[in-house]
């Protein structure tokens, strides 16, 4: 119990203490005009409460990815805590923060846009081609799996709740975003919230009693844990499983969405390092709930193998979530985990789409202002996603997890190169620049070939990954003028 409460008390500690001096070296202020009120158009430009903002910005990267993903994380065992940590502090929220605060300043467009101002135009059509796969691999996923949970519990026919869906996605992506996103996610964010609380009270209470163990992080259990362990490599799989509770590309096509909505630049770091720090607390709930519902990582790998989660070695997340509400809260519970299951999917689906629109839209400077043109950009984007929902995508989805992170890798670069631009220390994201790098490098490298990776040799690999991160990171400091001697008599441009 001691490493969680540590671990909860890090994530809060992180966000009082280094969240505030990101949020003073990144140099908010209250005298800049937003976006929200110099744009406004009341369809995409529409000032908000600060609190409906963080709810939104919360529930657009959160869904299921900080259960879901926590829990696969589980399996690898306590060093799971270390990345979330770790990850959450230093990396995901920083790159959530300036993903939308780099929007702010930039008239809140998307970050293909802004990552093709600061690392070139070649990037920008990288990026691009990223969100595009990300959000519509998020988006028709998001409607397929809701589409068949509650087929299974109504015994209507799936494609029936398939319409139902896409008609919902439909009004969320077109309507201004106050009308249905806006009203329905405080109630939405407050349930996820709801859920995680009670699983964590539950937990500690039965911890207390000796009705479970919840496992100490300690030098002698910094291992491997996972059951297939040849084919899922600590480094660095489990960086890449546990996305959503330490760091995600995916959410940085998700902040321009509020920047467009934020009144004041001082509520930056409550609602984009804020909603991550959050996140991080739930992933953190729920690996550890994981671990301690089944008596540790040996325990939640032998029920797998053992076939409780789906086939023998296979692993239905849904499952676990449905086992450890019905048991910790009982028939409450139980209907909490069939809601969780099918709602929060929706909360990320809804805005992949709409977000989707608006990138499309930035790309091709069509106004948004008018229903009609909205209907034309988003148009052609739910077909694409219906005919997605038709077919087995299964192969596509197994390359989500590397795309999110290789996403997420150039949003801290991008970071990065904005602070040179303003003569201001870049290391707070060129150091966790590299670092995902070099996860993102190793993972295509070692990763098994059906999910990706080439499957070389794991001490190879390592070597190449470490080299090739390192090259990249010396590469930025030339290119942007950082190394004393090199290019400095070019005059720098700096940022109105």
């Amino acid at each position: 119990m001691i490493s969680f409460l540590l671990s909860i008390a890090l994530l809060l500690l992180g966000y009082f203490v280094y969240g505030r001096f990101i949020d003073k070296h990144f140099g908010s202020t209250s005298k800049r005009i937003t976006p929200a009120k110099r744009l406004a158009d009341g369809v995409d430009y529409k000032e908000m409460s600060p609190f409906k903002i963080f709810i939104i910005q919360f529930l657009n990267i959160a869904g299921l990815g900080p259960i879901f993903g926590a829990i696969l994380g589980a399996f690898y065992g306590p060093a799971s805590y270390i990345w979330i940590v770790i990850g959450c502090i230093f990396m995901g929220a920083v790159h959530d923060y300036f993903s939308g605060m780099m929007s702010i300043r930039q008239d809140g467009k998307s970050i293909p846009d802004i990552i093709g101002k600061y690392l070139g135009k070649v990037s920008k059509k990288l990026m691009l081609l990223l969100s595009v796969f990300l959000l519509l691999a998020v988006g028709a996923s998001f409607v397929t799996g809701p589409a068949g949970l509650i087929e299974s519990l109504t015994r209507i026919d799936k494609s029936i709740w398939l319409f139902i869906i896409f008609a919902y996605y439909i009004l969320a992506t077109l309507l201004p975003i106050d009308k249905i996103i806006g009203n329905i996610y405080p109630y939405m964010g407050g349930f996820l919230l709801f859920m995680a609380l009670g699983i964590a009270i539950a937990m500690i209470v039965k911890s207390a009693q000796g009705d479970i163990h919840m496992i100490e992080l300690n030098l002698g259990n910094i291992k491997n844990f996972h059951f297939d362990s040849e084919n899922n490599i600590l480094i660095p799989m489990m960086f890449i499983v546990i996305s959503c509770g330490a760091i995600s590309g995916f959410h940085s096509t998700q902040s321009p969405l509020m920047a467009r909505c934020m009144g004041d630049e001082k509520y930056g770091r409550p609602v984009f390092y804020g909603a991550m720090i959050t996140e991080g607390i739930v992933a953190l709930i729920w690996a550890t709930a994981a671990m301690a519902f089944f008596n540790g990582p040996e325990g939640l790998n032998a029920a797998a193998l053992n076939g409780e989660f789906g086939a023998p070695g296979e692993v239905n997340a849904a499952i676990i979530v449905n086992r450890i509400c019905s048991s910790w809260l009982g028939k409450i519970g139980a209907i909490i985990a069939i809601i969780g299951v099918v709602v929060c999917p929706l909360s990320s689906g809804d805005t992949a789409f709409r977000s989707l629109r608006l990138i499309i839209s930035d790309t091709f400077k069509i106004s948004q202002k008018k229903i009609m043109n909205r209907v034309w950009v988003a148009l052609p984007i739910f077909v694409i996603a219906f005919l997605l929902c038709t077919l087995n995508f299964s192969t596509i989805w197994k390359f989500v997890g590397i795309c999110n992170q290789i996403l997420a890798s150039m949003i801290l670069w991008t970071g990065a190169a904005y602070l040179t631009r303003i003569h201001k220390n870049h290391f707070y994201l060129s150091i966790p620049a590299t670092f995902i790098t070099f996860i993102c490098i190793c993972y295509l490298l070692i990763a098994p070939h059906n999910v990706g990776g080439l499957a070389l040799d794991h001490t190879l690999s390592y070597t190449i990954s470490i080299t090739m991160a390192v090259i990249n990171f010396i590469a930025f400091l030339i290119i942007n003028r950082q190394i004393p001697g090199i290019n400095q008599n070019k005059k720098r441009k700096t940022l109105k």
